[in-house]
């Protein structure tokens, strides 16, 4: 280990085994704000249980982070607190979950590089379209290109008929997918579809960031309650009670009003991350984190499935559907549809502690592991001992600040683990 790594780790070295395990519920320092940590910071004077006043959704979701919705994600100011306390400029760090890539946009912001690893299509395509460097008048230009263009196509046209002419003249295809058919109304399928036409055949550079547009406002514009946008069971065609706005609401119809409203917020949050993106590299692979042969890396952090509660595929169906993305669903760790028995729980354990093991194989003598997870079953301590790290410290923190139908108490844990 060179002096530069022990001293990143001398802090928490010092630990005695009582202090290893470090209890944030209780404000015992005021909230913590990221940019103050530092190496040297102690673990006991971490308080990660911000409120919605000392952090508001606005900065939670800052920049790209809220270029589209995704359930289960851990907030940047979590990551960016672990990566100022263990990690240095130029040095690599993995996130063989990288979900929505948080991980790796946080990184990027402070000259680390960085590898991500997701069994997901669509995580991949979006954790991409999160890193990607842009040219940013040449993102605009092609924004509001296939804005101005859809528009045309199809707000022009008032009625089907002639809106099914305009598809017939562009040789815009039909589609035959049931799940399209069953969750959109006619005009807003008809939008999507134009739009999807527009992304594979004007030659746009940024495809991938246009279809994030496609997909956010594929999840918006759903027949479904105005409540229920994670995973809605069945298709809604008739006014409801809403639980949301108190008041009779209506299915949605249409879709182009999404793609307007999105298509500027998406440029707003890639301009923003822009000013802020360094040259620090990102690499991003669709694969098996259970089969990858990583590369070197300094350490790891990371926010894994959960065993038997969220089907990673599933949240995002329509994007599956609408972009054909290979789904590979049958391959996640943990599938919401194995449940959470004790032998799913088991195969869980085996899987996760697989993936660290390979990533401890990658890892530089006396690594850190950073792990956020809701282990309400008590699964991770025989994870540890499975990929052979030493527990360094274990946080708890409480999340006061869930929203919606989620407003229940709810608790993560933070699992530091070091290579020996």
């Amino acid at each position: 280990m060179t002096e530069s790594t022990t001293s990143l780790f001398e802090s928490d070295i010092s630990l005695t085994n009582e202090e290893r395990r470090v209890s944030v519920y209780s404000a015992i320092a005021p909230p913590t704000t990221p940019s103050t940590v530092a190496r040297n910071t102690p673990l006991e004077n971490l308080n990660l249980n911000w409120r919605e006043k000392d952090l508001p959704e606005r900065e939670r979701t800052k920049h790209v982070h809220r270029l589209h919705p995704y359930l289960g994600k851990f907030i940047p100011q979590l990551v960016e607190i672990f990566l100022r306390k263990y990690f240095e400029p130029k040095q690599t760090i993995l996130d063989p979950f990288c979900g929505s890539g948080t991980t790796l946009v946080q990184a990027n912001e402070l000259e680390i590089n960085s590898i991500g690893y997701d069994i997901s299509a669509f995580n991949v395509l979006l954790s991409r379209a999160k890193v990607q460097r842009y040219e940013i008048d040449r993102a605009r230009i092609e924004i509001l290109d296939a804005l101005n263009k859809l528009r045309r196509f199809t707000q022009e046209t008032t009625q089907l008929r002639l809106w099914e002419d305009r598809a017939t003249e562009l040789n815009i295809p039909e589609t035959d997918n049931e799940y399209l058919r069953l969750w959109y109304a006619p005009k807003a399928l008809n939008e999507l579809l134009t739009y999807r036409y527009l992304i594979q055949n004007e030659g746009y550079l940024y495809q991938d960031l246009l279809k994030v547009i496609l997909s956010r406002s594929a999840r918006s514009s759903r027949l479904t309650t105005h409540y229920d946008l994670d995973f809605p069971k069945r298709p809604q065609t008739q006014p409801y009670q809403c639980r949301k706005h108190s008041r009779t609401c209506y299915p949605t119809t249409e879709a182009f009003k999404f793609l307007n409203r999105y298509s500027f917020d998406t440029l707003s949050r890639i301009e923003e991350f822009a000013v802020l993106r360094t040259n620090a590299e990102v690499e991003i692979h669709h694969a098996d984190s259970r089969c990858a042969n990583f590369p070197p890396i300094h350490g790891v952090i990371t926010s894994p499935p959960y065993v038997g509660l969220i089907d990673y595929h599933d949240q995002h169906a329509y994007a599956y559907h609408l972009l054909g993305l290979e789904d590979r669903r049958n391959a996640e760790i943990g599938p919401a549809v194995n449940g959470s028995s004790h032998r799913a729980k088991r195969q869980y354990q085996i899987d996760v502690a697989n993936v660290f093991r390979r990533a401890v194989d990658a890892m530089v003598p006396g690594g850190l592991l950073v792990v956020v997870i809701h282990d309400s079953a008590n699964l991770y301590p025989e994870i540890a001992s499975l990929c052979g790290v030493e527990v360094v410290a274990a946080l708890d923190r409480h999340v006061n600040r869930r929203t919606g139908r989620r407003s229940n108490e709810f608790y993560e844990s933070i699992f530091i683990w070091r290579k020996p």
